[in-house]
């Protein structure tokens, strides 16, 4: 199967899924499966790949213009789709992240379902947390494909941003950073107890992930949330 299914023990109105690099119709660097319109890649194969993607989802998803910050979008009550994380209460509304290294973190709430786009200066900034309070908290969350500690070098600038998750980084000839740790030491933090994923590093499995940390000129892959009638 070309997607991720993630495994976790939410209600069964609760879907998601997570796309790999394969199954579209994108050119190299872009290839296969790209689903971001604002990397290089050709827009026919861009809304080409979003067509496939469609087949298994309710609606097209609601895509964010994603700025590495703390915004949360109501899906249900906002038009303007800026921020790095989304909500909704209602059926058949598909929250949309993209990412090529940065964290995707899906959210299970009583009734709610949200998704956020959590690289380092998000995390910084508290899209986590921000996300939860907006959802008006989270049951579970799920970590979804990032690049991983041992390829995630980083400067003194990154160490600094997060003076209380200073356990999630290593010192070699630079510091690393441990994305998935920081996020759990977030999560566990306001109270979701529940965290599952977290087992990739889409610099090292090139053959299914892009990585832009690793290639650059990239695609994206999408991680989405949603309910089910």
């Amino acid at each position: 199967m070309n997607f991720i299914c993630p495994e976790w023990p939410v209600p069964a109105k609760v879907r998601s899924l997570i796309t790999t690099r394969h199954g579209g119709v994108s050119l190299p660097p872009f290839d296969t499966f790209n689903l971001g319109i604002h990397v290089g890649d050709e827009a026919e194969h861009v809304m080409a790949n979003r067509k496939r993607l469609l087949a298994h989802l309710p609606d097209m998803p609601k895509w964010l213009n994603q700025v590495h910050g703390r915004k949360v979008v109501d899906l249900d009550n906002e038009a303007v789709l800026e921020g790095d994380a989304a909500f909704t209460r209602k059926t058949n509304v598909v929250c949309a992240i993209l990412t090529a290294d940065c964290l995707p973190v899906l959210f299970s709430g009583k009734d709610t379902v949200g998704a956020a786009h959590a690289g380092w200066r998000g995390l910084a900034a508290g899209i986590l947390e921000e996300t939860v309070l907006k959802m008006g908290g989270a049951e579970q969350a799920y970590l979804g494909p990032a690049i991983g500690q041992n390829a995630f070098e980083v400067g003194e600038e990154v160490l600094e941003a997060f003076p209380g998750e200073r356990s999630a980084f290593v010192k070699r000839t630079r510091w690393h950073a441990d994305l998935y740790r920081i996020a759990r030491m977030k999560l566990e933090s306001i109270g979701v107890k529940q965290i599952h994923g977290g087992n990739y590093c889409t610099f090292d499995e090139a053959s299914r992930f892009y990585s832009y940390r690793r290639e650059g000129k990239t695609g994206r892959i999408g991680s989405f949330i949603w309910l089910e009638d």
